[in-house]
C-alpha cells in the first residue's frame, strides 16, 4: 500500500493525463509541497494524530496557471471526510450572516468566544481540512473581518490551503487602506508556505477537456448586440411595465424584468449601486441567467463599479450560470500592461472562457 506522499503526487499524475496535460515546472513545487501535506496530514496513523499541525499552504500566481487545479486535485485527493473546499465569496458571505446572528446571541460570560469563532464553529464543524479558492482583499470594510478570520483559523487545528491571483504583500492593494491589511500578510507569511506558480505557460490556451465538457456549454457573453440578435435569442428588451425588484441579500434589487430563470438588470443599478458580492450570490441561487445590459467599457466605471462587475462575473462562473453582457466590450480600451488590467486579468479569463465554450453572439 503505497504511502500518503506518494498516493497524492500519484493522484497529480492521473489527474493531469486524463486532462491531458504534462505538469509544468511551476507547478511542481506545488505539487510537492501538497504531497508533502498530505502525508503530514495523515502521519502517525491518522489525520491530525501529530501534536501539532504541519504548516498552511498559499498558492498564488496569475490566471491561467492552475491554481485552483492544484488545490482541487490535492482536495478530492485526501482520504478524510473532515474537509471542506469552498469559494472565498460563499464563505465570507456566510460569516457574514453568521457574525451578525452570533452577535446578537446573549452574553455568555468570560469563557465566550467571539462572534467570529461562534460564526466558524457553525459553518465548519468538525472540519480539519479546509481549501480556499480565490482569496482576496479589497475592501476596506472587510479588512477586520478577513484578519480576524485567519487569526481563527490560523489559530486552531484547521490545515489551510487557499489560492490568490495576489502574493500575501498584495493584498488590500489600496495605498490608503494597505496599512490595515499589514498584522495580516505578516501572519500569513508567517504560518504558511507561500508558493508562487506564475510560470510562463497559461493553461487557459490549452484545450485539454473533450468536446461538450465545458459546464459552459449553453453559456454566452454578448458584448454590442443589436436588436436581431436579441431576438433571435428570444431575449426582447424589457418593456417599462415589466420592471420589478427581486430579493437580494437584506435588500430588495431593482430589476428591469423576471421571466422565469430569468432576470434582466441594467449595469447602473447593479454595479454602481450600493450592492455586494451577497447579493449576487443571492441572483445566482434564484435564477439561472442574468442578463445585463447597459454595459460599458470598465475604464470609464468607478473603482467600485468595476469591482462589483468583477464580483458578477466571478459568481455566474462558479455557479454556472448564464451571462449576457449587453453594450461594450468591457475591456476595451484597457492597456494590458495598466495596473487596471492586472486588476482585471481574472474578468477577462471567466469572459474568454464562458464566451469560448458558449455561443457568443455580437
Amino acid at each position: 500500500m503505497r504511502r500518503p506522499y506518494e498516493s497524492m503526487r500519484g493522484h497529480f499524475q492521473q489527474a493531469a493525463a486524463q486532462r491531458g496535460f504534462t505538469i509544468s515546472a511551476s507547478q511542481q513545487t506545488a505539487v510537492e509541497r501538497l504531497s508533502v501535506l498530505a502525508g503530514e496530514l495523515a502521519g502517525g496513523g491518522g489525520f491530525f494524530r501529530r501534536p501539532a499541525p504541519p504548516r498552511n499552504v498559499y498558492v498564488w500566481g496569475p490566471v491561467g496557471r492552475g491554481k485552483s487545479w492544484l488545490v482541487d486535485t490535492f482536495f478530492e485527493g485526501l482520504d478524510t471526510p473532515h474537509k471542506r473546499r469552498l469559494h472565498f465569496h460563499d464563505f465570507f458571505r456566510q460569516l457574514h450572516d453568521g457574525v451578525s446572528h452570533a452577535g446578537q446571541e446573549p452574553d455568555r460570560g468570560p469563557h465566550r468566544h467571539s462572534a467570529v469563532e461562534r460564526a466558524v464553529d457553525e459553518l465548519l464543524g468538525n472540519c480539519r481540512v479546509l481549501v480556499f479558492d480565490e482569496f482576496h482583499a479589497h475592501d476596506a470594510g472587510d479588512a477586520m473581518l478577513v484578519a480576524r478570520l485567519f487569526h481563527t483559523l490560523l489559530e486552531r487545528r484547521i490545515a489551510l490551503v487557499t489560492t490568490s491571483n495576489y502574493p500575501p504583500s498584495g493584498l488590500m492593494p489600496n495605498p490608503l487602506y494597505h496599512h490595515l491589511f499589514e498584522p495580516t500578510i505578516a501572519l500569513i507569511e508567517a504560518r504558511m508556505d507561500v508558493l508562487d506558480v506564475t510560470g510562463a505557460k497559461d493553461f487557459r490556451q490549452v484545450r485539454h477537456m473533450d468536446a461538450g465538457a465545458s459546464r459552459f456549454a449553453q453559456g454566452a457573453a454578448l458584448r454590442a448586440v443589436d436588436v436581431s440578435s436579441l431576438q433571435r435569442l428570444g431575449l426582447a428588451e424589457p418593456r417599462t411595465e415589466e420592471a420589478t425588484a427581486v430579493p437580494g441579500h437584506q435588500r430588495e434589487l431593482p430589476v428591469r424584468a423576471v421571466r422565469g430563470d430569468l432576470v434582466w438588470l441594467g449595469f447602473g443599478a447593479l454595479c454602481e449601486g450600493t450592492t455586494s458580492v451577497a447579493d449576487c450570490l443571492a441572483l445566482a441561487e434564484r435564477f439561472g441567467t442574468v442578463v445585463l445590459d447597459g454595459v460599458p467599457p470598465l475604464a470609464s466605471c468607478t473603482a467600485d463599479g468595476r469591482r462589483r462587475f468583477a464580483n458578477l462575473v466571478d459568481v455566474c462562473c462558479d455557479r454556472d450560470v448564464r451571462l449576457f453582457l449587453i453594450g461594450n466590450d468591457p475591456l476595451s480600451g484597457l492597456p494590458e500592461s495598466s495596473a487596471l488590467m492586472r486588476d482585471l486579468d481574472r474578468t477577462a479569463s471567466r469572459l474568454a472562457m464562458m464566451q469560448g465554450a458558449g455561443a457568443a453572439v455580437r
